[in-house]
Order: C-alpha cells, then structure tokens, then sequence
C-alpha cells in the first residue's frame, strides 16, 4: 500500500454488495444496514471499496456503527482514518455527542477519546437501532464521546 491513494466518499445505493462483504468479513450484524446507506462513509482504493464506516444523526447526536476494513488491508490506519473523518463531520454538523455499542473494540475507541457509559444513558430514539433490537450481545459496551462544537 506504499503511495497508494485512499479517497473517502459518501455511500450509493450500488455500493451495498462492497458494504455487506466488509460487514460479514468484520463479523458484524446487517441488520438495518441497507436501510441507512446515506450514513456511510467509504474508503476507497482505485475505485474498490476497501473500508466502510456509519454515522447516523439523531438530533445533536450520532450512533457510530459497522466500521469495517478489508481483512487484507486492517493495521494500516484506514479505520483510524475512516472515524475521524466522521468525527470531524459531525462536529462539522455541530452534533454534541457520538455514541457506539462494541462488543471486542473498546480499547480501539478509547483512542479517540469515547468512554463508556451506562447503557441508560443513550438518548431516547437510539432506542430503534438495529442493534438495541437484538443482535448486538449482552456484552456489548457502551460508549460516548462528546465532541467540541466550533
């Protein structure tokens, strides 16, 4: 991957076979995923998608999710890349706060400075996430992060 240009882009509609792939080659849920195409951001190589991220906006907060990189190409700062451009966006967008379920990547997230906190502190319309639905397990961690507005 030395001098190889990664472009981020917002998700199409032809862009779900890509998204699904990285999706079930991270191991993580689709359910609801296709629904919200217009939250993801990609990451792109020479026009192949390489890494997907969403942020879907509820009032003046976000619910990060389904960040995933190709297994080929992971530990090499495309994940790091895809959630801060994210995060910027959404400070951009003047969201206060962004929030995750995980259940293996906590010590990931603590990086760009989320915490956890108490499941009941999640706003009220995160209560139709796919994932408070049922597939995200009971292990699964909360996370915060409020963003500084400018």
């Amino acid at each position: 991957m030395v001098n190889t240009v990664i472009t981020l882009r917002p998700a199409t509609q032809h862009d779900w076979p890509a998204i699904a792939s990285l999706l079930e080659q991270a191991r993580l849920p689709l359910d609801g995923a296709r629904d919200h195409l217009d939250a993801y951001l990609l990451a792109t190589i020479r026009g192949e998608v390489i890494g997907c991220v969403a942020a879907e906006v509820y009032g003046n907060a976000a619910h990060l999710h389904s960040l995933a990189v190709a297994p080929r190409l992971r530990h090499r700062g495309i994940g790091k890349t895809l959630v801060t451009a994210v995060l910027q966006g959404a400070a951009d967008r003047q969201i206060a706060r962004v929030y995750l379920l995980t259940v293996n990547a906590t010590d990931y997230f603590v990086q760009f400075g989320f915490e956890r906190v108490p499941i009941e502190q999640a706003p009220h319309a995160f209560s139709a996430w796919a994932e408070f639905q049922g597939p995200c397990p009971g292990d699964a961690v909360f996370m915060s992060l409020a963003l500084k507005s400018k």
